[in-house]
């Protein structure tokens, strides 16, 4: 199988886009990355909806979007942009619109750009399978069609670009029933609406497949790229991973959403959606987006002929099962505390183990690390059951315990090695090493697990060759990705490495996490674990999927979604959806188990599943009524004691 996703998966190109015109502000073709966010204020506050977009344009967003729910908040658009103009910012605005056609309309003579969603612009959602023939299909197409084509004729007579933007949570019922749930159902609900743009030459287009599951949202833009190929087709691409969440968990997702395709050249505008102010969301954007200004200059790496794996199709690599690493087992993680000096039993604090010095007995917790590497120092107590050392091959053979094992630092140290491990054998492999005769030795070797290591400016990448390397050569050893990131930040760590070993998960590859970094090891610790979670490889901690907010949203949701965290954080395994309004909520939120909706002002619906539980409770008892709805279902857990 050949790629035609992207460029090149070993030599970093921009995916060649056609230049969209918004405003000032053109999109596509050579012209940078841009980043961009959106309001959360009400639209009819001009003032606050101006503050605001001023605080995030300052803070570098290059496209500010505004919600737009209604005719009244379409008109008010024209106050906003006087008012932003007036204060001398000429950014470029974009109306947000859902289930409102004529409010698009109105804004699409106002604005830069417009966004609208083919799953709610002239469909409704009740959750029905609808049964078509290719003649009610084509005549539910013309419906579309004329319903449509006014916007279009209103964007080519104004100027004005359109975002046709597919979301996995509001797929119409007639695509679902076609298509399914599914990356090819978002795919041909954008490409419904912008072939009906083409036949009326207008192609001032964006579009985005957005979803909170970031292997859904990878997995369907890179099939939009493969069709629109196929049709000839270059429009430009806005990337986002939609309902992210709020902090380190919304960061990791959104940066292995994200980064997986700009790895890739793909990608021309990103929007981080967070649930927090949106100017908050700007610096992670820019972060996302900056590693690639020179990444063209990386080391060469040598060329895949055939993709021995689906970019579309989640398969997770086969492996033999080495004590408790790869098959079936869950990726595992590796802490380093190989910086400090001296290893006291305080350290495996911050890496999930505590101890309890009354009972002399060990407690690890679900985001507990699997193994700890130490490098030369030995370690003097007994570590907990779960838990193993891997020391350095030189430290290790002089010490000699049960509960260690070797790590080699090349191949040719295992090859010319007189003692080794008869359990596992922990050895690095590089790029160079796969051209090595001994490299189609040692993958014979059933107490091997290779530690995938790279150097390269573009990381990921060679990292994936050499995966491929094994998969093409259909070798079952188990792998642990190793990253190192000596001069990166902590916030740096967390987005680069969501991106470089969350792309490698997303594709079926790697057998654990192994980061190194100038950073607390229980930051380390926690970032690998919330991309274990983010690619849905190891879930060790409730699932929030938690939309941004924005103009549409009927509550506070920042203190929300706070509130549902403090209560629910130890619900390992549950899904819960926090959304402000009715837009994406019973549809983004169908791979929830339990939702929170806003659906009036001061009132929240229940959902279990898609299902309605109960609709218009009061804000100050929806929390309750939320934690009440799950123990009734059987999923609550007390919150495990802090001993």
């Amino acid at each position: 199988m050949l790629q035609n996703y992207c460029e090149s998966m070993t030599s970093y190109v921009r995916r060649k886009s056609r230049v969209v015109n918004i405003g000032d502000v053109p999109l596509g073709g050579n012209y940078p990355i841009r980043v961009q966010s959106m309001t959360t204020t009400d639209t009819l506050d001009t003032i606050g909806t101006v503050e605001q977009s001023i605080r995030m344009i300052e803070a570098g967003c290059e496209y500010v979007r505004i919600t737009a729910p209604s005719l009244k908040e379409a008109e008010n658009l024209q106050n906003i942009k006087n008012e932003l103009r007036k204060r001398g910012y000429k950014t470029p605005l974009v109306a947000d619109i859902h289930f409102t056609p004529n409010a698009a309309e109105v804004a699409a003579r106002i604005v830069e750009k417009v966004r609208v969603n083919p799953g709610n612009y002239a469909d409704k959602k009740k959750f029905e399978h609808i049964e078509y023939t290719d003649t009610t299909y084509e005549s539910e197409l013309e419906r579309i069609r004329q319903r449509f084509v006014p916007l279009i004729k209103i964007c080519k007579e104004h100027g004005t670009a359109m975002r046709i933007g597919a979301n996995h949570g509001s797929l119409s019922d007639r695509i679902m029933s076609r298509y399914g749930d599914t990356p090819l159902g978002m795919v041909e609900s954008a490409l419904e609406f912008l072939r009906i743009c083409e036949e009326h030459d207008y192609k001032q287009i964006v579009l985005s497949m957005k979803s909170s599951n970031p292997l859904v949202m990878v997995q369907a833009y890179r099939l939009l790229i493969e069709k629109m190929n196929a049709e000839n087709m270059n429009y430009p691409l806005h990337l986002g991973v939609t309902e992210a969440g709020e902090g380190e968990d919304g960061r990791i997702k959104s940066a292995a959403g994200i980064g997986t395709l700009l790895e890739d050249g793909i990608g021309d505008t990103i929007r981080v959606s967070l649930t927090e102010d949106p100017e908050f969301e700007i610096p992670v954007a820019k972060h996302l987006v900056s590693r690639y200004n020179d990444r063209a200059k990386h080391t060469p790496i040598p060329a895949i002929n055939e993709l021995p794996y689906s970019p579309t199709q989640y398969t997770r690599r086969e492996t033999r099962e080495p004590a408790n690493i790869g098959g079936k087992n869950h990726p595992r993680v590796v802490a380093d505390l190989s910086a400090k000096d001296t290893i006291t039993q305080a350290a495996l604090f911050g890496i999930g183990h505590s101890y309890n010095t009354t009972s002399g007995i060990w407690k690890t917790l679900d985001q507990g690390a699997d193994y700890v590497y130490t490098g030369n120092h030995v370690i003097s107590f007994t570590l907990p059951d779960s838990l193993k050392a891997i020391y350095d091959f030189s430290a290790w053979k002089h010490a000699k315990q049960a509960h260690a094992l070797p790590f080699f630092g090349s191949i040719d140290e295992y090859v010319s090695a007189t003692e080794k491990s008869d359990e596992l054998n922990f050895v690095s492999l590089k790029i160079e090493d796969i051209s090595k005769p001994s490299f189609d030795k040692l993958n014979k070797d059933a107490s091997l697990v290779w530690i995938v290591e790279t150097n390269n400016l573009h990381g990921m990448a060679e990292e994936r060759r050499i995966l491929i390397e094994l998969l093409s050569k259909k070798y079952d050893t188990p792998t642990i990705i190793r990253r190192k990131y000596d001069t990166a930040s902590e916030e740096e760590v967390r987005l680069y490495a969501a991106t470089d070993v969350g792309a490698l998960l997303i594709d079926g590859m790697g057998e654990g996490i192994w980061l190194t970094a100038n950073v607390p090891v229980k930051s380390l610790n926690s970032i690998a674990f919330g991309i274990l979670q983010a690619t849905r490889t190891r879930i060790s901690k409730t699932e929030y999927i938690s939309c941004p907010s924005c103009g549409r949203t009927l509550f506070n949701l920042q203190k929300v979604t706070a509130e549902i965290h403090e209560r629910t954080l130890h619900l390992k395994g549950v899904k819960i959806g926090i959304m402000g309004c009715i837009v994406n909520g019973p549809g983004e939120m169908a791979d929830a188990d339990y939702g929170y909706v806003g659906t009036g002002v001061g009132k929240i619906t229940l959902y279990k599943g898609k299902q309605v539980v109960q609709r218009n409770i009061e804000s100050e008892q929806a929390v309750e009524a939320l934690v009440t709805l799950i123990k009734d279902n059987g999923d609550w857990v007390e919150k495990p004691s802090e001993s």
